[in-house]
């Protein structure tokens, strides 16, 4: 059996909340100018009456997108990437320690088994290699690239470099 067609956009019923952006972008075309007193109550009732979407869209298809409201999809949009972006680092330098600790028990380990075949506790080598690499991953952790130089190297290129340090909180 056939799925019936689901209804246009246009058709469809609105939200309290689809109304109430439709409202906004009423209000800030008034406080543009580009409506008059008259046609702004006019819209209002209208937008309150309204079922579906073609209904408030027809109240709004002779306006321009409000300026603010792009602005602040925008931000917040950025806002999001950017704390997406904070948690992935934050994810991967917690790996590297991960990385950074298994190596450690490897070399400790075989610290350990040459110190119990000699008899005799040996030098304490694995202190330098383990030492280097957790400096190592604590100076990527503070000066790790900022945020604006990612962008300009990330410009244009849609993989991400798995290889690169961002680490900056």
């Amino acid at each position: 059996m056939a799925e019936p067609d689901l209804p246009e956009r246009r058709e469809q019923r609105a939200a309290d909340h689809d109304r109430d952006t439709v409202a906004e972008d009423l209000r800030e075309a008034f406080g543009e100018g580009r409506l008059t007193a008259e046609e702004y109550r006019q819209r209002l009732d209208a937008v309150w009456q309204a079922r579906t979407y073609g209904e408030l869209d027809r109240l709004t298809a002779d306006l321009p997108p409000p300026i603010e409201r792009i602005q602040r999809q925008q931000a917040e949009r950025h806002a999001a990437e950017e704390a997406e972006r904070k948690r992935r680092d934050l994810a991967e330098y917690i790996g590297e320690w991960q990385h950074w600790l298994g190596g450690a028990a490897i070399m400790v380990g075989i610290w350990a088994v040459i110190s119990v075949v000699r008899g005799e506790l040996i030098h304490f080598w694995p202190a330098v290699p383990i030492g280097i690499w957790a400096i190592v991953l604590i100076v990527a952790g503070i000066f790790g690239s900022s945020s604006s130089d990612d962008e300009a190297e990330d410009e244009g290129d849609d993989e991400e470099d798995d290889d690169d340090y961002h680490y900056r909180w």
